[in-house]
C-alpha cells in the first residue's frame, strides 16, 4: 500500500516528539509500519544521491541494533524511545540485547535493599516493563548476562536440578526471543562481557567484539593490521542510576546511556543518548 508523504511526515514528527509507543497508539499502527513511515518521511527530506549504492548497503549483511544492559525494572524510562529511534534511523534488520535484561536484585549474592521489592513483585514489574520492548522487537537475540542467570546460580547453590527451572522465554513471556550465551553475525561476536573489556576479548579471540556489562563504558576502538581490521565496542547501557538497585555502582562513575549499531560487520556506531 502506498504511503502518503504528508501522513508519513506527520507520523514521523509525532514519533520524534512523543515517542514511538505513543505514536503506535495514536495512529493505531504497528512498530513496523511506524518504521516504514519514518523511512518515507526521511526520503522526502533527503534525496538519495546514489540509489544503487544505498540498495547494495541495505542488502549486504545485517544492520544490527545492539541494546545495552537494561536491568529491568530499573531501566531508564527514556532509553526505550532512544533505542527504537536508532532502530528506525539505520533501518536495522536484526536486534541483539547484550545481556542483563533483568536485574534480579532480590536474589543478589550481595546485600539487597531492605526496603526494596520482594521477589515476585520485582519479577512482575520487570515482565511488565519488558512487554513494550517485546512489542517493539518481537524477534531478537538476548545474550544471557550475569544478572539474568542469578536465579539459576541460586538454584545451583541450593543443589536444585536444572530440570526444575523454567526457560527464560516462558517466565518473561517473550516467545520470539532467543536466549543464548553469545552469537556471531557478519564476523562480529556479541557477548555480555563478564570476562573483561571488549578490547581484550577482541585481541584474544581475533574477531570484532560487541559487549556490555561495563555500564560506564561506551566506545569503539579499531585495530588495523595488514589486510585485516577488527573493532571492539562497549555498547553502553540503559540503567536508571537513581534506583536503589544501582546503589552498588554509585562509586563506579556515571552510566553511559547508549546503544550500538553495526552495519554489515564493517561499520560500528555508538549512539549515545542525551541525558539531562
Amino acid at each position: 500500500m502506498a504511503v502518503s508523504k504528508e501522513k508519513a511526515k506527520r507520523v514521523a514528527k509525532y514519533s520524534k516528539k512523543h515517542g514511538v509507543e505513543k505514536a503506535m497508539s495514536k495512529f493505531e499502527l504497528s512498530s513496523e509500519t511506524i518504521s516504514r513511515y519514518m523511512r518515507v518521511a526521511k526520503s522526502s527530506y533527503l534525496p538519495d544521491v546514489n540509489p544503487a549504492y544505498r540498495k547494495r548497503q541495505l542488502s549486504e549483511g545485517y544492520r544490527v541494533l545492539c541494546i545495552g544492559d537494561l536491568h529491568t525494572p530499573f531501566d531508564l524510562e527514556e532509553y526505550f524511545d532512544h533505542c527504537v529511534s536508532v532502530y528506525h534511523k539505520y533501518e536495522c534488520n536484526k536486534v541483539v540485547f547484550i545481556g542483563d535484561i533483568i536485574d534480579n536484585h532480590f536474589s543478589s549474592y550481595h546485600e539487597t535493599d531492605s526496603d526494596g521489592m520482594g521477589g515476585m513483585e520485582e519479577l512482575e514489574c520487570a515482565i511488565n516493563r519488558l512487554a513494550r520492548w517485546y512489542k517493539a522487537f518481537p524477534e531478537a537475540d538476548v545474550i544471557i548476562g550475569n544478572h539474568d542467570r542469578m536465579v539459576m546460580r541460586k538454584a545451583q547453590t541450593s543443589a536444585i536440578p536444572t530440570i526444575w527451572i523454567k526457560d527464560y522465554v516462558e517466565v518473561l513471556k517473550t516467545p520470539g526471543w532467543r536466549f543464548i550465551d553469545s552469537v556471531v553475525y557478519d564476523d562480529v561476536q556479541y557477548v555480555h562481557g563478564e570476562g573483561g573489556a571488549a578490547v581484550a576479548r577482541s585481541v584474544k579471540d581475533q574477531i570484532s567484539v560487541v559487549q556490555g556489562h561495563l555500564h560506564t563504558k561506551c566506545f569503539t576502538i579499531w585495530s588495523v593490521g595488514i589486510g585485516r581490521k577488527t573493532f571492539a565496542m562497549q555498547v553502553g547501557c540503559g540503567v536508571d542510576k537513581d534506583t536503589y538497585a544501582m546503589a552498588y555502582a554509585k562509586n563506579f562513575g556515571t552510566p553511559a546511556i547508549g546503544c550500538g549499531v553495526i552495519l554489515n560487520g564493517k561499520v560500528a556506531i555508538n549512539e549515545v543518548m542525551s541525558v539531562n
